[in-house]
């Protein structure tokens, strides 16, 4: 069961009166959008793509941004906006297919064209309009569209062009209605940011004043209006998610929080003794320790296919939880530490128009009667926001910078068949290569590093024997927000020292790898 994306109306705060709003037609990188606008210090969230105007007014919104998408504007099945937002005087940024749209809807042509442009492009700015204030008239920019606005109505104004796109950008003549053919979201994009800064703060005159303290503060009191005298139970896992969820809710109700970790067998090394004692110093409330290893190695045997593990893994988790929750009195919320990422990753709601890249344990898959009210406040926020909101709210800095660890645990990374004797092999291996970055003194400039064990075994010589062994990957990528990543840059004597320790020390494996894979094309976990 997936939810859909709801935004609650906070009229009379600062945010509701300080509010961009981005319609979303299914690009993969609408939240992106929100995100660079919330780097504005202007709150942003995410609507459906066909919200009336009438919703938009009980929103405050002060900008609209039509995000990107994967639909021709000329397609019969193409998402539409409702056409009456264009008369409300109110502020529209169309990105991508959100400028095709806007053009088309007022009188534009927008067709399929031969020169298709994806990847860097050269770009031409009128540096004189507001949107360009501060921009190079030549600008590298990022491009991903097939089909082009062909022609404009005489109520627009080019501002932009390409050496194959004469429309890269577009400005209405009388009201405020702007378009991209490019992304400026997307780090790619030079001086993206500054675009995205001169259009909430210029042209629809926010003030720049918002900060992350006040979604915390916020978020509490709608926790604690929503759960009223209920008991919440949260999903521990040592993770930065679940951690900064539990944080939250520990601070709106107290001890009617109630938390529960489920030993899955797909754990880190010593991450049941870790978490126990991160929780035991952070939190005086109630906490749940299921050892059910067994239980999910037998849904997981002789199962490959990486969805499948994750949708096993998913329904167990849930008979798990719903069993031991049987044990806690007045349970009636489930609390997870879903984020933005998982959520566009996994298709966003289910009847919008973003593609499934792949399935999250903790947002699909799950039956469609859990027993409980799911409470997720972190998805709309990134991996990096939701570090910061953790300092916020008090948390210790060695547990706020923890790479991230997969919902599916190491199921994921242990590729092909999933057993007790793989999984020992991976967690030997995973330890290796995360205390040689931190004895390196770059854990911090890492994002995310973890060791992967393929189902390849391949020929080699330990001892002047014959060996024919297993062999594993070394993964580390940086990034700042999890949808796009390059691979770390490490120095060769550390990847040394990591590929010599995992053959000494590690029985089972006589190579090892490194992956210099960006995403995308590629995931940051290999399943």
């Amino acid at each position: 069961m997936q939810e859909q994306i709801v935004v609650e109306e906070t009229t009379g705060s600062q945010v509701a009166q300080q509010r961009i709003l981005v319609l979303d037609f299914g690009s993969q990188y609408a939240r992106l959008i929100a995100r660079r606008v919330r780097e504005q210090h202007v709150y942003c969230e995410i609507v459906k793509h066909d919200i009336s105007p009438e919703a938009i007014k009980r929103h405050h919104a002060k900008g609209l941004i039509l995000s990107g998408g994967p639909s021709s504007v000329y397609s019969n099945a193409a998402p539409k906006c409702h056409p009456g937002i264009f008369d409300m005087g109110i502020p529209v940024l169309g990105i991508c297919y959100g400028m095709q749209l806007a053009c088309d809807e007022l009188g534009g042509k927008v067709h399929s064209v031969p020169s298709r442009e994806y990847g860097r492009a050269r770009c031409h700015t009128n540096s004189g309009d507001a949107l360009f204030q501060g921009i190079p008239e030549e600008v590298d920019v990022w491009m991903s569209h097939g089909d082009q606005v062909t022609q404009i109505s005489e109520n627009f104004e080019p501002l932009a062009s390409t050496g194959t796109c004469p429309v890269a950008a577009v400005k209405h003549r009388e009201l405020p209605i702007y378009g991209l053919q490019f992304h400026p979201e997307v780090t790619h994009t030079a001086h993206g940011d500054q675009i995205l800064r001169n259009y909430v703060l210029s042209i629809c005159g926010c003030d720049g004043a918002w900060q992350l303290g006040a979604f915390a503060d916020e978020t509490v009191e709608r926790l604690r209006q929503r759960v009223g005298q209920g008991r919440v139970i949260c999903g521990l896992s040592g993770g930065v998610d679940s951690s900064v969820t539990a944080a939250l809710l520990y601070r709106a109700i107290g001890s009617q929080l109630s938390c529960i970790l489920v030993n899955n067998g797909l754990l880190r090394k010593a991450e049941q003794e870790t978490v126990i004692s991160e929780f035991s110093n952070h939190f005086q409330t109630d906490l749940h320790v299921v050892a059910a290893e067994d239980l999910f190695l037998d849904a997981l045997k002789g199962v490959t296919d990486p969805q499948e593990k994750r949708l096993r893994i998913g329904h167990t988790f849930i008979e798990c939880f719903k069993k031991e929750a049987e044990k806690i009195e007045d349970a009636r919320f489930l609390a997870q530490g879903t984020l933005y990422p998982d959520v566009i990753e996994s298709g966003a709601a289910p009847d919008g128009p973003a593609a499934t890249i792949k399935l999250h344990h903790n947002v699909g898959g799950l039956p469609s009667e859990l027993g409980f009210e799911l409470i997720e406040p972190l998805r709309d926020l990134f991996k990096d926001e939701v570090r910061r909101l953790g300092i916020e709210l008090g948390l210790p800095a060695e547990l706020v910078w923890r790479h991230p660890f997969p919902g599916p645990g190491l199921a994921v990374r242990c590729l092909g068949p999933v057993t007790r004797e793989r999984l020992d092999i991976l967690r030997e291996a995973d330890v290796i290569v995360v205390s040689e970055i931190k004895e390196a003194g770059l854990y911090r400039q890492t994002s995310q590093a973890f060791a992967v064990l393929l189902p390849v075994q391949s020929v080699g010589v330990m001892g002047d024997a014959r060996t024919y062994d297993n062999t594993v990957v070394v993964r580390s990528v940086d990034t700042d927000d999890f949808m796009t990543a390059d691979w770390s840059h490490l120095p060769y004597d550390l990847l040394s020292r990591m590929s010599t320790r995992i053959i000494n020390e590690v029985d089972g494996v006589n190579r090892v790898c490194y992956d210099i894979s960006s995403k995308p094309p590629a995931t940051i976990e290999w399943e």
